[in-house]
């Protein structure tokens, strides 16, 4: 993304407009400041509303998203890191407790796929506010 590392983390810190930019979500909110420990709520489309916390945010750098399924736990991790002209911002999905290869098999592979149309997304929102 042609934007500082604070810029792509200020953009991530206003969650109630991560549907502005994010093809695949209806909406987001947090009760909070966008800190550890904050909880809030996620409606991607097609699929339920859930409830989020975030478990780690280290200022423009990275922050982790937790959503709970049963027997499961998501992780959306967000990294940054400034490179030359920009930011390469990488996230990743992992699922974790005894459900996760189910819950890796059944969802992982869909969820992955949006990845990329979220970053696109991203890029697209920052630049355009540069």
């Amino acid at each position: 993304i042609n934007a500082q590392p604070n810029s792509v983390y200020s953009t991530y810190e206003k969650v109630s407009e991560w549907a502005d930019w994010d093809p695949e979500l209806v909406s987001a909110s947090i009760d909070g400041e966008f800190d550890v420990g904050t909880v809030g709520r996620l409606k991607p489309k097609g699929a339920p509303t859930s409830k989020i916390e975030i478990i780690e945010a280290t200022k423009d750098k990275s922050f982790t998203v937790e959503c709970g399924l049963p027997l499961c736990k998501m992780h959306f991790i967000h990294e940054m890191e400034a490179k030359a002209g920009g930011t390469e911002v990488v996230n990743h999905l992992i699922f974790s407790g005894m459900m996760a290869p189910v819950y890796g098999r059944l969802m992982g592979s869909s969820i992955s796929k949006t990845i990329p149309k979220s970053l696109e997304g991203l890029k697209a929102h920052i630049e355009a506010s540069g």
